[in-house]
This record gives C-alpha cells, sequence and structure tokens, in this order.
C-alpha cells in the first residue's frame, strides 16, 4: 500500500513544526517521492543529521509503505 503526499508532508510538518514541506510524486504511482524540506531549525546541523531529522518523522515507513525518496533540505 503507497502512502499519499499529504500523509508525508503531514508527518514531517508533525515533528518539524517550522518546515516548509514540498512533496513531488516522481513516478506517478505512490511509491517514489521527491521532498524538499527548509526547516529554521535546520540550521547549525549537518546535512546528515537534517537528513535522520526527516527519515525519524516518516517513523520507519522508509522501504515499506514508502518505497524511494529522493531528499532536499534547506535552511531558509
Amino acid at each position: 500500500m503507497a502512502m499519499a503526499a499529504d500523509e508525508i508532508a503531514a508527518l514531517i510538518r508533525a515533528a518539524i513544526p517550522d518546515a516548509e514541506v514540498e512533496i513531488t510524486d516522481l513516478a506517478g504511482d505512490g511509491d517514489h517521492y521527491a521532498a524538499s524540506v527548509t526547516a529554521e531549525s535546520f540550521r547549525g546541523l549537518p546535512r546528515v543529521r537534517q537528513h535522520q531529522a526527516v527519515y525519524a518523522a516518516l517513523g520507519g515507513r522508509m522501504g515499506g509503505v514508502l518505497h524511494a525518496l529522493q531528499l532536499t533540505t534547506n535552511i531558509p
């Protein structure tokens, strides 16, 4: 069962309240997404920690209901 883009965005926003989230369905199949997450709370964190925060927000769904996520993180 695939995840909806709005569900992915909601999970990220719930864990990172200051995040601006843009989700794009890359293949039109609900399994391959790109996410752009911009948050002030990323300031001072190395990119790997920013990505870890986003993956943690998804609560272990990566590799299961969410097959692939191309992730870009930014600081405003």
